[in-house]
């Protein structure tokens, strides 16, 4: 399915075929695209790259289509990594995490950190983790392959 040149964000460079890869969605996905390009919110003079999920309904390109400048889709892979990382070795608390301490890392950006840790401010996380760290790892292997198509190409750029 094309994805459309005709909307705010300007396509790029795209995947018109995400359905047939989104993981455990394949084939069933409203996800048709990705697409990086000249982001909606761009003013004149001052132009940012995108990401863009492009969903659509069946019959129309979905208003919930997503859209998130470079950083932060790298962003989110740092912190689906970390919490990978998080999870190999959580099964040495009770509940996944140390009540104590549930900060994970922080992890060194931009001259501060990201900080990751577990949202104890959710009144069933020791419910939630436990469902989290399962789906976690019954994606394993779809999450595994794209880190490791990720890794090749980071060291291939020289990371």
């Amino acid at each position: 399915m094309n994805i459309p040149t005709h909307l705010k964000h300007k396509p790029v460079i795209v995947s018109e075929n995400y359905d047939k890869v989104d993981g455990r969605y394949s084939d069933n996905s409203d996800a048709k695209g990705l697409s990086l390009g000249l982001a909606q919110w761009n003013d004149r003079g001052k132009v940012d790259i995108s990401a863009k999920v492009w969903r659509y309904t069946g019959e129309k390109w979905s208003r919930q289509s997503e859209e998130l400048p470079l950083h932060r889709v790298l962003d989110l892979a740092i912190l689906v990594a970390r919490s990978m990382v998080h999870f190999r070795e959580a099964y040495q608390y009770k509940d996944l995490y140390d009540p104590e301490h549930p900060v994970i890392d922080r992890v060194g950006l931009q001259g501060d950190a990201m900080t990751v840790s577990v949202c104890t401010d959710n009144e069933r996380i020791n419910e939630d983790i436990k469902l989290f760290s399962e789906a976690l790892s019954r994606d394993d292997e779809l999450i595994g392959e794209r880190l490791r198509m990720l890794s090749g190409l980071l060291k291939e750029m020289g990371y």
